[in-house]
């Protein structure tokens, strides 16, 4: 805010801060409590094909799902058109296979901060017209995780880039291209230790990595446990029956050696990265059939036949064919998919009828990515709000900047949206930055509970909440308190012209709030709350001269100004903007 408004811009943070520590004391975690999780409240509703009245709201709530953040304009194309008209049309919008790469070239990043890779997706986030296979693919990062918080990594920005375009380019694809193209990303084998991976040698004891084999496996594709097709756990005599064994780890482990940088040649010192691996970072891993295991490899109840020579490519696709066709991988994907889009939380019948579409039932292909987002976002479980209205799931920072940015229509000055930068920093920042978990398991775990907690009572998932705490929370609101202000000096501005013909009524502009950020979530009580905060702002009334010209309108546009700045900072701060439904 203006310098000349700082006390109220202080008690703008104070009720901010007063409004989120209902997200640590119990407001949402008692509100996402209330979730329908494990029993389908209404187990007919889906058969129906009516998906709900399209109100502005429904629309809104459906964008927040489905993209990166609603805006003005989006909300009146899907009231137009329909939620399942929207949805093909954004199958159609031409993809750009190589948007993030092409950026990082063009900023001649050969350097190693990842910092061209923000700009990549701010730039895709905020103004990419495919945002439904803009929002996919970020669902997808977290599930396929690789990070720049990884040092090896982090020397191939553009290698990142590219890891991320291959996620792009899939997400309404086929998930075994994914599955084999994300398997072979010279960035997953970095990160994940397969590139450069050796044969057994019985003679000096060496034993093929296996760490992707583990992975892969655990978190790609089948999970720990066997599901039923509705993603709850198969029990034998009360007990979960283990999806995969150490033995099919070590087995599955020789699928992944002989792969390392391709290039023009085969020999060691490519293998090995000594020539130019930056070249290479953007290109799948080739074979290298000398280091590959030719010893029988049987995992998961296939066997791969001793080899007279070496055949990476061989092993390879048997072992992508397995996983694929496994039956746990539709219920396993779909489930996760659901809690990044839709709720922490998905009813057993949202997953079965999502991976019914994965598994082809519908007459596409098996593993068929628009399917599979059909069944998410157009099932009555997506459209439908549960009786109690509560059913959702905590909102990420990083959403919860991007749906800011597109909201007021961010604009870069030059086209490159700098200035944003790594926001991974908890005490003044969002507390995560696209690409840089801390672990392959994301951000934080599909089945995080908070401990202690109603949720933990009623064994239910929330798990953006682990990157809640007393200093997550203040380092938010400080952070949107420095972005929300007009600042004709950054790179990425936004506007409030809207808003700013609305704050001398400061109901219609919380209601206009309401509707652009929460999807008309938030709660009678919280908008008394922020309405009266914004009333609080006095704006004085016109003084004139002897002429009848206004002489104090920069005084009434800084308190206009101010009104804004308080509706947005604690509409994004209420646990109804927190939590999506």
């Amino acid at each position: 805010m203006d310098s000349h408004s700082l006390p109220d811009a202080r008690k703008t943070c104070s009720r901010a801060r007063s409004l989120s520590w209902r997200l640590l004391t119990g407001s949402l975690l008692l509100a996402l409590a209330a979730c329908g999780g494990g029993e389908d409240s209404n187990a007919n509703r889906h058969s129906s094909a009516d998906l709900g009245l399209m109100t502005p709201a429904a629309a809104s709530r459906f964008l927040h799902q489905a993209t990166f953040g609603a805006t003005e304009q989006d909300i009146a194309d899907v009231q137009q058109v329909g939620y399942r008209t929207w949805v093909e049309e954004q199958f159609a919008v031409p993809l750009n296979p190589n948007g993030y790469l092409n950026h990082l070239v063009a900023r001649g990043d050969n350097g190693g901060n990842g910092n061209h890779f923000i700009e990549a997706f701010w730039k895709h986030a905020v103004s990419a017209d495919d945002q439904l296979r803009q929002r996919v693919a970020f669902a997808l990062s977290q599930i396929f995780v690789i990070s720049f918080n990884e040092p090896e990594v982090a020397r191939f920005p553009r290698g990142v880039a590219s890891y991320y375009d291959t996620l792009v380019r899939h997400s309404f694809g086929n998930f075994r291209d994914l599955l084999e193209d994300v398997s072979l990303h010279p960035m997953m084998g970095l990160y994940l230790t397969h590139l450069r991976n050796r044969k057994e040698d019985p003679a000096s004891g060496r034993l093929p990595d296996e760490n992707y084999a583990r992975e892969v496996m655990q978190l790609f594709t089948i999970g720990l446990n066997q599901l039923n097709l509705d993603g709850t756990p198969r029990r034998v005599n009360g007990q979960p029956v283990p999806t995969y064994s150490s033995e099919d780890v070590s087995e599955l482990a020789k699928v992944f050696t002989g792969w390392s940088w391709a290039g023009p040649d085969l020999d060691e010192a490519r293998f090995n990265g000594q020539r130019n691996p930056a070249a290479s970072a953007t290109r799948s891993m080739q074979s290298y059939a000398h280091h590959h295991s030719t010893s029988p490899k049987r995992f998961l109840g296939v066997n791969v036949p001793a080899q007279n020579r070496p055949e990476p490519e061989v092993s390879l696709r048997l072992a992508m064919n397995t996983l694929f066709n496994h039956p746990n991988v539709g219920p396993f994907i779909c489930h996760q998919l659901i809690q990044r889009l839709v709720t922490s939380n998905p009813r057993p019948g949202h997953v079965e009828r999502c991976a019914r579409a994965f598994n082809g039932q519908g007459g596409t292909p098996r593993g068929d990515m628009k399917a599979v987002i059909r069944a998410i976002l157009l099932d009555s479980d997506a459209r439908l709000p549960s009786a109690s209205n509560t059913d959702g799931k905590l909102r990420e920072p990083v959403l919860r900047m991007a749906n800011f940015l597109r909201a007021f229509e961010a604009r870069s000055q030059s086209g490159n949206f700098t200035g944003i930068g790594n926001t991974s920093n908890p005490e003044n920042s969002l507390g995560q930055t696209p690409m840089h978990s801390n672990s392959v398991f994301n951000f934080f775990r599909p089945g995080y509970v908070p401990p202690n907690s109603e949720l933990a009572a009623r064994n239910l998932n929330a798990p953006e909440m682990q990157l809640v705490h007393e200093v997550s929370v203040a380092g938010y609101l400080n952070f949107m308190h420095t972005r929300l202000t007009i600042d004709n000096n950054r790179d990425v501005r936004h506007g409030y012209g809207r808003e700013l013909a609305l704050a001398s009524d400061p109901a219609a502009l919380v209601d206009r709030l309401n509707l652009l950020l929460t999807g008309g979530q938030l709660g009678a009580q919280s908008r008394t709350l922020v309405v009266e905060a914004v009333s609080s702002r006095a704006v004085p009334a016109p003084t004139r001269n002897s002429s009848g010209a206004i002489t104090n309108q920069s005084t009434i546009d800084n308190a206009l100004r101010d009104r804004v700045y308080i509706a947005v900072l604690l509409t994004m701060a209420a646990p109804e903007y927190l939590a999506q439904k």
